[in-house]
């Protein structure tokens, strides 16, 4: 389902549970969303790494649902991933004999900008990307 997004500066909002088939359908939000915006391919493509690996550690680390909301901003578009969770994101060294632990090193070289901003139920992740 494609969503409708009228406003240049449009917000979608979706609300994901933790398990696998999220990562698709936020891929899938991400794109729709920067297909309708007229976003260049290149950072849609970004943008739906940057999701995938913010929704999976929403699904690894956080607890309860996931709420996803992209935004169009002037200059690109805002990825904002909230777990109920308080644990905040760590960027740690690699380490070269394992398959996983790469996540926040990939969301910090394809971001302007990433932070996470706490809540009374958890915490925001969130990642700009500037077209």
């Amino acid at each position: 389902m494609r969503p409708v997004l009228n406003d240049p500066l449009a917000e979608v909002r979706v609300t994901l549970s933790a398990e696998g088939g999220s990562c698709s359908r936020a891929r899938q939000v991400v794109r729709d969303a920067a297909e309708t915006w007229g976003l260049s391919e290149d950072l849609a493509d970004d943008a739906q790494l940057v999701v995938t690996e913010l929704v999976s550690n929403g699904i690894d680390h956080g607890e309860g649902l996931i709420t996803l909301t992209v935004s169009r901003k002037a200059d690109g578009m805002l990825v904002e991933v909230h777990d109920e969770s308080p644990k905040q994101p760590q960027v740690r060294p690699v380490d070269p004999s394992s398959a996983r632990g790469r996540g926040m090193q990939l969301v910090q070289a394809l971001s302007t900008r990433w932070g996470t901003t706490p809540d009374a139920r958890g915490k925001v992740v969130w990642a700009e990307l500037k077209a």
